[in-house]
């Protein structure tokens, strides 16, 4: 549905997911390795799963904008010692504006 060309039919989708995202994770990180998009990301954050710790951890340095913000946003929702531990590298490498 969240492909849907009805934008309603698509935000219905996008917000199942949002909700559920926990259930779909491998398949949202799928969908990601297949092209990058903002959209799944927010959702693969939105899933709290340390199976997400390495896309995420990858989008820290990313030039897109919205992609580098739900890295961090993921990363500080799943508060590991490690998800903290690569924000706080991160930031001292200077690749978070």
């Amino acid at each position: 549905m969240m492909r849907s060309r009805d934008p309603h039919d698509s935000e219905r989708g996008f917000d199942f997911l949002r909700e559920h995202a926990d259930a779909f994770v491998d398949e949202l990180l799928a969908e990601f390795a297949a092209g990058p998009d903002p959209l799944l990301l927010e959702l693969i954050a939105e899933a709290r799963s340390s199976r997400a710790l390495a896309v995420l951890a990858e989008q820290l340095d990313s030039t897109d904008d919205a992609l580098q913000m739900w890295a961090v946003r993921g990363l500080e929702m799943l508060d590991t010692r490690e998800a903290l531990r690569l924000l706080e590298q991160a930031r001292a490498d200077g690749l978070l504006h």
